[in-house]
C-alpha cells in the first residue's frame, strides 16, 4: 500500500518538474485573453440589446413549447378515439390562437412600428 503512495508521489513530482522545465512565459496579451466570438472581452463598450429581438424570442419560446405540448396529443389520437381528447386539443389550440392575436393586437409582432417603451 505504501508503494502505491510513493509511486503516485514520484509521478506527481516528475510531472511538476517537467512542467517547470518546459514551461516558457508568453507575454502576448492576445494569448492570455479568452476568445469570445471576435468581441473584445475587456472593453467597456457594450452593445445595446434590442427589445424587438427579446420580445420576439420570448414569444417564439412560449409558442414553441405550446406546440411541442400538442404533439403527444396527436399521437394519442391515433391510439384512442376520444371526443374529450379532440375537445381538449381544440381548446388548447384556441388558447394558442387567442394569445397570438393578443400579441398581434398589442403590436409586439409589428416590426416597423414597435414601441421601445413597453407599458407594464
Amino acid at each position: 500500500m505504501l508503494n502505491v503512495y510513493l509511486v503516485s508521489l514520484m509521478i506527481s513530482i516528475c510531472m511538476y518538474l517537467l512542467y517547470t522545465i518546459l514551461f516558457f512565459d508568453n507575454n502576448y496579451s492576445e494569448k492570455k485573453t479568452p476568445f469570445e466570438c471576435g468581441f473584445e472581452p475587456l472593453s467597456d463598450m457594450r452593445m445595446p440589446f434590442s427589445m424587438r429581438f427579446f420580445i420576439l424570442m420570448v414569444l417564439f419560446l412560449i409558442f414553441d413549447i405550446e406546440i411541442s405540448l400538442m404533439f403527444p396529443m396527436y399521437s394519442m389520437m391515433n391510439i384512442m378515439n376520444s371526443n374529450m381528447l379532440i375537445f381538449s386539443l381544440m381548446m388548447f389550440f384556441l388558447v394558442l390562437l387567442l394569445g397570438l392575436f393578443h400579441e398581434w393586437n398589442e403590436g409586439a409582432l409589428d416590426w416597423t412600428n414597435f414601441k421601445d417603451k413597453l407599458n407594464f
